[in-house]
């Protein structure tokens, strides 16, 4: 059985969401299989296990749409991709498409390191649902990461293939942390974007209702969004570090009372596993994926108001509320996890890669 696993998709600087998904799932799965990587970039080697690999045209290349010329040749049986995106014209091999989530047919606004023309594909791609059932029904099976995003995708009637749950997960940790019995600090963290949907203004608005505490935004943000927030909030009340280290984020994290998040839409939310890992408690928008990844460890709130997320963490101030959702939320992390992620996968590639295809597949 020879598998091929898409990895072009890999950072070479650190590690974004589909990066590290791709990273963290193919040297699990290798361990239960025979697995080739693809890259685009040598330089890609570096953040990925040491793997047989083969290097192809990038996913933003022209030729794109015809990569199976270059992978016919390697006799695959079947090809996993971490996005929906990879070409398939003239495939003679199984192929296995993962769609993360649907957030972009809601907000339309294309990552911008992307180039000019993918970005202009990108925002008419999300304009109907078209292209996505169409991209969804050509290969074998489809996988995703969260049963919201599986839900999403059968009340959409995006494919007719099977799909299946191949959960994300947190990075593991370096040491194991004791359990904590208490908060270090009032440090309240936020880690993400400051696109619209992502509704840090909540966030900054209920440190009104907040005395004592301090909201730290670890990304860096726009010179423009940065005084829009602050204006929002009592005086010292956030802290912007405009980027942290791993190492930084790690220390952040296991001395936090709470990481908090206002968004709207999420496709996923690593950042609360990677907080309830180290038992820090999570006050989160009660929206169907946070509910999801938190289960009865998350402490939710409206994201359309601030007083509500405000009174959210004050909750845990009662006598043992914090302890109680800090051990709630180690156990609720154990959930997520890479090894059985690898554990659905290797079913769904071994059924794939077993199918007998016409000469014409996915033609």
């Amino acid at each position: 059985m020879r598998i091929l696993f898409d990895c072009r998709y890999v950072r070479v600087d650190h590690h974004d969401g589909i990066s590290r998904y791709s990273a963290r799932l193919v040297e699990a799965l290798a361990k239960r299989m025979p697995v080739e990587m693809l890259i685009s970039d040598e330089a890609q080697l570096a953040q990925l296990p040491d793997l047989p690999w083969h290097l192809v045209s990038a996913p933003t290349s022209l030729r794109e749409p015809w990569i199976a010329r270059q992978l016919n040749p390697l006799n695959p049986d079947a090809v996993f991709s971490p996005l929906q995106t990879i070409g398939s014209t003239g495939r003679r091999y199984g192929l296995v498409l993962t769609l993360h989530d649907v957030i972009y047919h809601r907000h339309r606004t294309p990552p911008r390191d992307l180039p000019w023309y993918i970005r202009v594909g990108w925002w008419a791609y999300h304009l109907t649902w078209i292209p996505q059932r169409r991209a969804l029904n050509r290969p074998d099976e489809v996988v995703t990461v969260s049963e919201t995003t599986k839900s999403l995708i059968a009340e959409h009637r995006l494919t007719r293939r099977p799909v299946t749950v191949v959960r994300n997960a947190a990075d593991p940790l370096d040491t194991d942390p004791p359990a904590r019995r208490a908060a270090g600090s009032r440090a309240l963290v936020y880690m993400g974007s400051f696109m619209p949907y992502k509704n840090v203004d909540t966030l900054a608005r209920a440190m009104t209702d907040l005395p004592g505490y301090t909201l730290h935004l670890l990304s860096r943000v726009p010179v423009g969004e940065r005084a829009k927030l602050a204006a929002l909030a009592p005086a010292g009340s956030l802290v912007f570090h405009d980027g942290v280290s791993d190492a930084e984020y790690a220390q952040l994290l296991e001395t936090a009372y709470a990481l908090v998040h206002a968004s709207f839409d999420e496709g996923f939310g690593i950042p609360l596993v990677e907080a309830m890992s180290v038992g820090t408690p999570v006050v989160v928008s009660d929206i169907p994926i946070f509910r999801e990844i938190g289960g009865d460890a998350g402490v939710y709130a409206d994201p359309r108001d601030p007083a509500a997320f405000a009174a959210a963490v004050r909750g845990l101030e009662g006598p043992d509320a914090w302890a109680q959702r800090s051990a709630a939320s180690r156990r609720q992390a154990e959930l997520f996890d890479w090894d059985r992620s690898a554990d659905v996968l290797y079913e769904v590639m071994r059924r794939v890669a077993s199918k007998v295809r016409p000469e014409d597949a996915g033609a």
